[in-house]
């Protein structure tokens, strides 16, 4: 009688499985992190599929030590950009963007996310923006972040890469680049060392008008 019972409650759970997926769902969600939709690599594909390949300059450098989470910072387009949305930017067009997240020595970790919001152009119109970065290139020393490298200069976004994870990018730093990612780029340091991205620094982007 008494396994006829563990059966019986065995067949109820199961039951209630397959007639209610949502609640399994729901229980996952609780016990775990969430799959975002717009993460996933068909999304991604989406995304970019809707940009196209830009480089900027970074006017000023970025100090890990000195700015805070929130503080803007700009850079200016080398040539001009042809959105698919019909939206064209002028070469120097500046590109404001906002540092997303500065830890210094968060658990042994430091982390630097930089997320382009906008556009501004000469006459004064703001044009919101997506711009995720595909690479980075010091001013100095050709240092590098990326997979589109060829030689000692920064090679355009190709159209297709969605992501970009390269260890020691810059100054021993690892860079982490993704497009439909939460932020345009991040940098990341498990070293003492302070991060910086010098002025004048490349970058190569995947751009977008938003909600293009």
């Amino acid at each position: 009688m008494r396994s006829k019972n563990i059966f019986v409650v065995s067949m109820a759970f199961a039951t209630c499985a397959l007639v209610y997926p949502s609640l399994a769902s729901a229980r996952n969600s609780t016990n775990g992190a969430t799959v975002d939709p717009s993460a996933t690599p068909k999304a991604a594909q989406r995304e970019a599929s809707e940009m196209v390949p830009a480089q900027a300059t970074l006017e000023k450098g970025i100090d890990a030590k000195k700015v805070r989470s929130g503080e803007q910072f700009r850079a200016t387009l080398s040539e001009t950009v042809h959105l698919k949305s019909g939206v064209e930017l002028p070469r120097d067009t500046v590109l404001v963007g906002t540092i997303a997240k500065d830890q210094m020595h968060d658990g042994g970790t430091s982390t630097l996310a930089l997320r382009f919001t906008k556009a501004q152009l000469k006459d004064g119109k703001v044009i919101p923006i997506q711009a995720d970065i595909m690479g980075v290139a010091g001013p100095d020393n050709g240092g590098y972040a990326g997979s589109y490298n060829t030689g000692s200069s920064l090679s355009p976004w190709d159209g297709k890469t969605t992501q970009v994870d390269e260890e020691g990018a810059i100054s021993g730093f690892d860079f982490h680049g993704r497009i439909g990612g939460q932020n345009s780029g991040q940098f990341v340091s498990t070293r003492k060392d302070n991060m910086k991205l010098s002025a004048g620094s490349q970058i190569s982007l995947a751009i977008a008008a938003q909600n293009a």
